[in-house]
């Protein structure tokens, strides 16, 4: 069996997400010829051909994509492996708790409250990230637990506690007619011609196909709501982060969504333990299973 370095990973992965020897080499801050000597050294050694070269430039072989898609789990898995070791040796042991700026403000507060005044309590640093990136941080070691939402994070190989289940609403524009309604459906909110629905970016940096505009943090999105340009149904405790120019407006048919507290399925430690104890046994936990969840099933197939 032919064991693989992270450096020929990390080589190969650059050159994957560019499909241009030159700018992964500067991505890697190396020489263009010893990058293409590597990944030519790795191609021999593991006996596929990784990737196709012509005079149009460079595209992934079936076998360079199968790669790809390992590659990048097995280089956050190292690096997650290095963080965890450096976080266990620090005279002080904290946690670290990934959650969306402004998502389940109110039961974020209630939890740290909670867990501060548990005797021994380990200290809890919060790390504020964008929509969709708590489950990078997670599996890259960056953080050890996190506030997600099912169905719409991605919670493929951690566990997870379910917290609270709630509605959705739609953030209209203060000044645009459905602000005076008192209630909206999926399907008037997703056919607004002049208020398109914004798109957040996939787990591969793609965007799904439809007029709205391209957004990837919510300063952005909130601007835009404000200036008349698009709408977005959230989490109704996500509500937090709205302005005096937003309007939220209940969406009776949206999916509910449940805020779960999720952790890498391989990272369980008595911190993470205690802390999962303390949320299920505070009234921010409505709704309570008899074991942590093992997420399998990819998001969009459930």
């Amino acid at each position: 069996m032919e064991y693989l370095e992270t450096r020929e990973l990390r080589y190969f992965v650059a050159v994957a997400e560019h499909l241009n020897f030159g700018r992964a080499a500067d991505q890697l801050r190396i020489a263009q010829p010893p990058l293409s000597r590597a990944i030519r050294a790795l191609e021999k050694r593991l006996g596929v051909q990784l990737f196709d070269r012509d005079r149009r430039g460079v595209s992934l072989t079936a076998a360079g994509a199968t790669l790809l898609r390992d590659a990048g789990p097995a280089l956050d898995s190292v690096a997650a492996a290095a963080r965890r070791t450096q976080r266990a040796a620090a005279p002080r042991r904290k946690l670290v708790l990934a959650t969306k700026a402004g998502a389940s403000h109110e039961l974020l507060r209630r939890l740290l409250d909670a867990h501060a005044r548990e005797q021994d309590a380990t200290p809890i640093d919060v790390l504020l990230c964008e929509v969709g990136e708590q489950a990078k941080l997670l599996r890259s070691g960056q953080a050890d637990v996190a506030i997600m939402h099912r169905p719409v994070d991605d919670l493929v190989g951690f566990r997870a506690e379910s917290l609270v289940v709630e509605g959705q609403v739609a953030i209209v524009p203060a000044n645009h007619p459905l602000a005076q309604r008192d209630a909206v459906t999926m399907a008037e909110v997703s056919n607004v011609p002049d208020l398109p629905i914004a798109r957040w970016p996939r787990t591969d940096g793609t965007y799904p196909d439809g007029p709205g505009p391209e957004v990837r943090t919510q300063s952005q999105l909130a601007q835009l709501v404000a200036l008349g340009k698009t709408l977005l149904v959230i989490p109704a405790s996500s509500r937090a982060w709205q302005w005096p120019e937003h309007v939220a407006v209940p969406v009776t048919d949206a999916p509910d969504i449940t805020t779960v507290l999720a952790w890498p399925a391989n990272h369980s430690t008595p911190e993470i333990s205690a802390l999962v104890t303390t949320a299920l046994s505070t009234p921010l936990a409505t709704m309570q299973l008899p074991a942590p969840v093992m997420e399998s099933t990819p998001p969009g197939q459930r």
